[in-house]
């Protein structure tokens, strides 16, 4: 889905409206001064009052009669919503929360995708093998480094693309939709080490994963999995991203 900063007026809205708040600027419990967003964004009431229905939507504001529209406790947010993880990542990149975040999407992975490459080498298809295989031949046309410009963003979507497709190969509807949770936090890492110089080659542990997976070999596709794993922490300490080797 493409970021609601594409969408016009209204996406922009509910973007600067989103990092705000998951950012700290406009905090919890804080009542918006709607005439005065409205005066600042240059938007119609309606534009704002649409926006603030997404956010609504997913936990972050509500509106009371007498008291207005406010942002609702942290704890009420849909933190685990492909749009509120990327705005995290987006309003706190490069800071402390922002590695937080990482590190907690790094251990959502490492419980999870082991045991979704256990059941991809049990239950994978032809077709499964075949997306795989695609997604890795990109990967390996894709070596990224601060000397291609277009390399990064190929080399993150063909990451994607691989992770995705393990996922889908575990025939499990539910643990196919984790891949909503896992996306935001995984491109956010793959920008920051495909755009670093002399970035680690991907292919051989993804690799590993692929064959172990076509041979139907359970233990050695959680394993490699694992493996890969490792190395995503390692290429994020390489760059000086993860303090104390803590962000996957």
């Amino acid at each position: 889905m493409a970021p609601y900063a594409r969408r016009g007026v209204h996406g922009r809205t509910v973007e600067t409206l989103a990092r705000r708040v998951l950012g700290g600027e406009i905090p919890e419990g804080a009542t918006l001064d709607l005439a005065a967003l409205r005066r600042e964004l240059d938007v119609s009431l309606t534009a704002l009052r649409e926006s603030l229905k997404v956010l609504a939507a997913k936990g972050m504001v509500d509106a009371r009669q007498k008291r207005g529209t406010f942002v609702r406790p942290r704890a009420d947010w849909h933190l685990l919503d492909a749009d509120v993880l990327r705005w995290r990542l987006a309003a706190g990149a490069g800071a402390p929360a922002d590695l937080a975040l990482l590190r907690d999407l790094g251990e959502v992975r490492v419980i999870v995708e082991p045991a979704a490459a256990r059941l991809a080498a049990e239950r994978r298809t032809e077709a499964d093998l075949a997306a795989l295989e695609t997604a890795l031949a990109a990967m390996a046309a894709s070596p990224g480094g601060a000397g291609d410009p277009e390399g990064p963003a190929r080399a993150v979507a063909a990451d994607l693309a691989f992770h995705r497709g393990l996922l889908a190969a575990a025939h499990n509807e539910l643990l196919e939709r984790m891949e909503v949770v896992i996306e935001p936090g995984l491109a956010h890492r793959d920008t920051i080490v495909h755009s670093s110089p002399h970035p680690v080659d991907p292919v051989p542990s993804h690799r590993a994963v692929l064959d172990a997976v076509r041979a139907r070999d359970r233990d050695a596709a959680e394993r490699a999995m694992r493996v890969l794993l490792d190395q995503s922490v390692r290429d994020l300490d390489r760059v000086g991203t993860a303090p104390d080797g803590g962000t996957r």
